[in-house]
């Protein structure tokens, strides 16, 4: 009998040692099949997810470069018909010429202009390093004497990339005079691309690349360029079979790299763009989930050989609180992981969020602030306007002239309002000089001039007679100075005999105060709060003086308002004065 009981404990142990093997297979064989359902599942949504962003970002480069081919279309056109190029074509008298192509080079934002005459020789460029060069033989002159409209034209540099170029005859009384060259920069688009992961490539319609951020590429087609050269050694072809283990097959290699590749065709002569992605963000993501299961598939076998190492109770016990340990560790593992992951998406959300209500907030105001700003030089440019009309009915054509040269200034001092307004939007740093207050002063009078006087308002201007300095940017400090006499203007358009005192004082800072007779301010908290304002609809925005104080804060000094005691509004802005020490030092 006992041996018999023997017997059954054998056959007993043997069943339990068959029974956890299969178990343990069973197991091995789910761990297997969920970690590769869960590679393949992750592979595709996370390769999904990146060539959507990959596309995303291809139509942004596509249409911000065909943007730029299309504005920059236009430009020849506009200054073929320019008088001035015109008349020194004609009269060979280039002395000016330069000077004008360079004045319109900044508003264009073309890389170059060049004014040929009709033997092709460069009589002015915005690169003066260019004058006299002969262009009889090249495509972008011959071709334009050829066509009535604007032709484009690439060729290519020896040795650093293609000149893209837009190019027009330029023609008086029926007959050529010259050809107009706008040379169009797109190599920024390059060193643009070139701080992202991607590769990115432009061809054009014979399937040549001719923009790359691989400037080895240029001049081949795709096809030369994406040659992959295979790994040397065995060690070398491991790696790389281990490191595409995970996104296969690939679209194209780059450097011995799988990438996939994203392709769109662009709206202009057959042009088409590519990128090609790396997947190493995939692998990231998807290696870092199923290191995640493999641990907890490792947790999972390991409590199973704690269970099956038990021999005794006290040993039981003690593998039992083991285990609830880990298990409890586990679920807090995953608790937590859990956690950060749901935070991770959320902040994801707020930050999409934020960068999108930044663009549209910076974008209103620059838009609201380019039409509050250009009213006062256009009110001018108006008024100017009808005194030269008039100087021209009376035969004073030497006075009218003056009047039109008036309308030229405020046309740049309108382009260059334009151009501090986007510097204001983007909060960049400009550079400062040092400034009189007093010119300053003057300038800004002298821009409201005509408003003054049709209005006829008595002006009182006290003025130190030593120079008051200031480290500032001129045109910005005059911009806050027009918007105070524009204020001061409106507040005493009710008043029968208006006034406006301008005091400008020197002590531990510079004191300009602008003080009027008008009704004052009824709110003082939001005087300067953006779109506050008691004008009626269509007379004003409310964006004037929050501009202003912003200007004076990037200054270093401060502007307040306050009302006077005899009546009126009080404005003074005060500004770190600059003594002579500071300025040798500056």
């Amino acid at each position: 009998m006992g041996q018999s009981g023997r017997r059954s404990t054998v056959t007993g142990r043997r069943t339990i040692s068959w029974r956890t093997r299969i178990a343990l297979l069973i197991f091995v064989l789910v761990a297997s099949v969920v970690i590769w359902v869960t590679n393949s599942a992750l592979t595709d949504r996370f390769t999904q997810n990146t060539r959507n962003r990959a596309e995303l970002r291809l139509a942004l480069y596509g249409g911000n470069l065909v943007s730029e081919l299309r504005r920059n279309s236009i430009v020849p056109q506009l200054l073929s018909r320019d008088p001035a190029l015109i008349g020194a074509l004609n009269s060979n008298d280039f002395s000016q010429s330069t000077q004008r192509l360079i004045s319109f080079v900044d508003e264009i934002g073309a890389a170059s202009l060049m004014l040929l005459d009709r033997d092709g020789r460069t009589v002015a460029a915005t690169d003066r390093n260019r004058l006299g060069e002969a262009h009889a033989g090249t495509g972008h002159f011959v071709d334009a004497l050829r066509s009535s409209s604007t032709v484009f034209t690439v060729a290519e540099r020896e040795g650093i990339g293609y000149r893209f170029t837009y190019s027009r005859k330029v023609e008086s009384q029926g007959e050529t005079a010259g050809v107009i060259v706008v040379e169009v920069d797109l190599q920024k688009f390059e060193r643009a691309w070139a701080g992202i992961s991607d590769a990115v490539l432009v061809t054009d319609s014979t399937g040549n690349i001719i923009l790359a951020t691989e400037p080895r590429w240029r001049g081949l087609t795709e096809g030369a360029a994406l040659v992959r050269e295979p790994p040397d050694s065995a060690i070398q072809r491991a790696i790389q079979a281990t490191a595409d283990w995970s996104v296969l097959p690939a679209d194209a290699y780059v450097k011995g790299e799988a990438v996939m590749r994203v392709s769109s065709r662009l709206p202009f002569r057959g042009w088409q763009i590519a990128s090609f992605t790396t997947y190493s963000s995939v692998r990231e993501k998807v290696n870092g989930v199923l290191a995640l299961e493999i641990m907890g598939f490792a947790i999972l076998l390991a409590l199973a050989f704690y269970a099956l190492s038990r021999k005794n109770a006290l040993r039981m016990a003690f593998f039992q609180e083991e285990s609830a340990e880990l298990r409890a560790l586990n679920e807090r593992l995953q608790r937590e992981i859990a956690e950060r992951e749901r935070m991770q998406q959320s902040l994801k959300v707020a930050e999409q969020t934020l960068a999108q209500s930044s663009k549209l907030a910076a974008l209103g105001e620059m838009s609201a602030a380019v039409s509050h700003e250009l009213n006062q030089p256009l009110a001018a440019m108006k008024t100017y306007l009808a005194g030269a009309a008039l100087l021209l009915r009376r035969n004073r054509p030497e006075e009218a002239l003056s009047s039109f040269q008036r309308i030229d200034d405020l046309i740049g001092r309108m382009g260059a309002i334009t151009r501090q307004l986007k510097s204001y939007a983007r909060k960049g740093g400009d550079t400062f000089a040092p400034v009189d207050v007093g010119d300053s002063l003057a300038s800004a009078l002298s821009m409201m001039e005509p408003q003054l006087r049709q209005r006829q308002v008595r002006i009182t201007r006290a003025l130190p007679e030593r120079q008051v300095m200031v480290m500032a940017d001129r045109l910005r400090l005059e911009q806050v100075l027009i918007n105070l006499l524009r204020n001061a203007l409106d507040a005493t358009s009710s008043v029968e005999n208006p006034a406006i005192d301008v005091i400008l004082s020197a002590g531990e800072t510079a004191t300009i105060t602008v003080r009027d007779n008008g009704t004052g301010i009824e709110n003082l908290d939001d005087l300067f709060e953006p779109f506050y304002t008691t004008k009626q609809p269509g007379d004003g925005v409310g964006l004037g003086l929050a501009i202003s104080s912003g200007i004076v804060n990037d200054l270093g000094g401060r502007l307040t308002a306050r009302n006077a005691e005899a009546g009126g509004a009080v404005f003074e802005i005060q500004l770190p004065i600059l003594n002579e020490e500071i300025e040798a030092a500056e």
